[in-house]
C-alpha cells in the first residue's frame, strides 16, 4: 500500500506543479487554489508512504519521478525545447530511482 501512496503523492505534486504554471504567477484563482491544495495532498500521502518507505529512497523517487514527469509535461502540453541533454538527464534521473530501488529500502 505504500508504493501506491507514493505514486498517488508523485502525481499529486506533478498536478501541482503543473497548477503552479498554469496560475500565471498567482494571477488565476483556480489553479493557485488547486497548486496548494494538490500539494497539501501529496504531501499527506508521502508522509503515509514514509510508515514503510525509507525516507532515503522516497524521497529520492517522489523528487526523481516528480521532475521527470513534469519535464514530460513541460515539453509535451508547454512546448519546451527538448534536447539531447534534456533527455540525457532524464535518462539519468530514471535510472537513478530504478538504482535505489534495486538497492532496497522498504522495511
Amino acid at each position: 500500500m505504500q508504493w501506491i501512496y507514493l505514486v498517488l503523492a508523485i502525481v499529486l505534486e506533478v498536478s501541482g506543479t503543473t497548477c503552479m504554471k498554469l496560475s500565471t504567477g498567482f494571477t488565476k484563482a483556480l489553479p493557485s487554489v488547486l497548486m496548494f491544495v494538490f500539494y497539501a495532498a501529496s504531501f499527506s500521502l508521502l508522509t503515509l508512504a514514509l510508515k514503510k518507505i525509507d525516507v532515503s529512497l522516497a524521497y529520492a523517487v517522489w523528487s526523481g519521478m516528480g521532475t521527470a514527469l513534469i519535464a514530460t509535461i513541460g515539453v509535451l502540453w508547454f512546448n519546451e525545447p527538448l534536447t539531447a541533454v534534456k533527455l540525457i538527464s532524464l535518462a539519468l534521473i530514471i535510472t537513478g530511482v530504478i538504482g535505489l530501488n534495486l538497492s532496497g529500502g522498504a522495511h
